[in-house]
């Protein structure tokens, strides 16, 4: 998941770095946090939160250990629910803040399974479940639109984690959306909402953002501070963060990357993610035709599964090959290609793939991100080289 910045981001962020203002107190960057508070406005607006608490954050890790922290808060005796596709983060943040983990399965395509999250509702346990919109393996998209109505009924807190899917809103926008919409349709029914622009938002690092649609949960923030927010009467970003120093020129290149490609279904950054959603599709549109790969999963977002055709097709010959592909890839003389590798449970592998032998509990396939516009002239290209490799 690399994507290098836009270069209007990257001039923005010097410029605002030459006096390096800090976007905790008013006082240490008044004009970068005036651009912070408008571009959270933007994006809660993206996710349609008609009013909102929010602000950005050094990382999607950060924005979601806040996000757990306010779940904790409210409901201090209870624990926090997560599919077993969610980012690891959210296991290890629930140690940070001595709260109950509590992981929901997920179905073959890596989504959380519903009939399980309603038996964990039952037990009263749950105080907050959080729904991963794009995974970081698959980039499966978690059933919001069922989640949202399980979790009213049992009057549990709904979490967004959409780090790394957030921005495909845009898309889910279109009159006829290239992704399924359904999930982000329901985006404004969540209490909390994480987004990372240094990913689809064309930063660089570290650039997250936390909202929360109650702005009363900004209580909890509440501190003592007589030697910093002096000024104005006016809310300092510090008071609802729990981090202190933040860069104002992350807020700066998000500010001036949106004046210029604004948040828009079919121009701006939609127009962008457009091109990474039908870079996905070419791929597994072409390796379904592919004598020599076989796709794994069909993608929901840009991040595309697949693995060679082996004879026999067994989950120690796959694995092994994979890794082969992998490595002679990224150390080719002259035409270095770089992947990535993942590691999936072998039975997740035989419900998507009848034929695959699961010979061991694990399989080692490839997985490539398509989060560059670029890649939609460069598909052809690279399935080429795949077969080539896998040959």
């Amino acid at each position: 998941m690399l994507k290098p910045p836009h270069p209007i981001a990257a001039a923005a962020y010097q410029t605002a770095m030459k006096i390096n203002p800090n976007n905790h107190a008013l006082d240490g960057g008044p004009a970068t946090a005036k651009m912070e508070i408008e571009v959270v406005a933007d994006l809660a607006r993206m996710f349609g939160y008609e009013k909102h608490l929010g602000h950005l954050t050094s990382s999607g890790t950060i924005a979601n250990l806040e996000a757990l922290w306010i779940a904790r808060s409210l409901h201090p005796n209870k624990g926090i629910a997560f599919s077993a596709s969610a980012h690891y983060t959210h296991k290890r943040m629930c140690e940070v803040i001595r709260t109950e983990a509590m992981e929901i399965p997920s179905d073959e395509f890596g989504r959380m399974d519903c009939d399980a999250l309603e038996k964990a509702l039952k037990t009263g346990k749950v105080g907050t479940v959080v729904a991963t919109i794009g995974t970081t393996s698959i980039g499966a998209l978690d059933p919001l639109e069922k989640i949202i109505p399980l979790c009213r009924k049992y009057n549990v807190r709904v979490h967004a984690d959409a780090a790394y899917g957030g921005f495909f809103m845009l898309l889910a926008r279109q009159r006829v959306p290239l992704i399924n919409a359904a999930p982000y349709l329901h985006l404004s029914e969540c209490d909390s909402i994480v987004v990372d622009p240094h990913k689809h938002g064309l930063q660089p690092y570290g650039c997250g953002c936390v909202l929360f649609a109650d702005p009363s949960v900004g209580k909890f923030y509440k501190h003592n501070s007589p030697y910093t927010y002096f000024t104005s009467n006016d809310l300092h970003l510090g008071e609802i963060s729990l981090e202190c120093s933040r860069p104002g020129a992350a807020a700066a290149a998000l500010w001036f990357t949106l004046k210029c490609i604004p948040l828009l279904p079919n121009a701006g950054l939609g127009a962008i993610l457009t091109k990474t959603r039908r870079a996905a599709l070419e791929f597994s549109r072409m390796i379904a035709s592919s004598s020599m790969l076989c796709e794994f999963v069909r993608p929901e977002l840009d991040i595309v599964t697949y693995f060679p055709r082996t004879k026999p097709l067994t989950a120690s010959l796959i694995s092994q090959r994979s890794e082969k592909i992998f490595s002679d890839a990224m150390h080719h003389s002259t035409n270095p290609l770089f992947l990535a590798l993942l590691h999936v449970d072998s039975r997740q592998a035989k419900q998507l793939q009848p034929q695959v032998n699961t010979d061991r509990e694990t399989m080692t396939i490839l997985r490539s991100v398509l989060m560059k516009p670029e890649h939609l002239a460069f598909v052809p290209q690279l399935i080429r080289e795949l077969e080539g490799l896998a040959g």
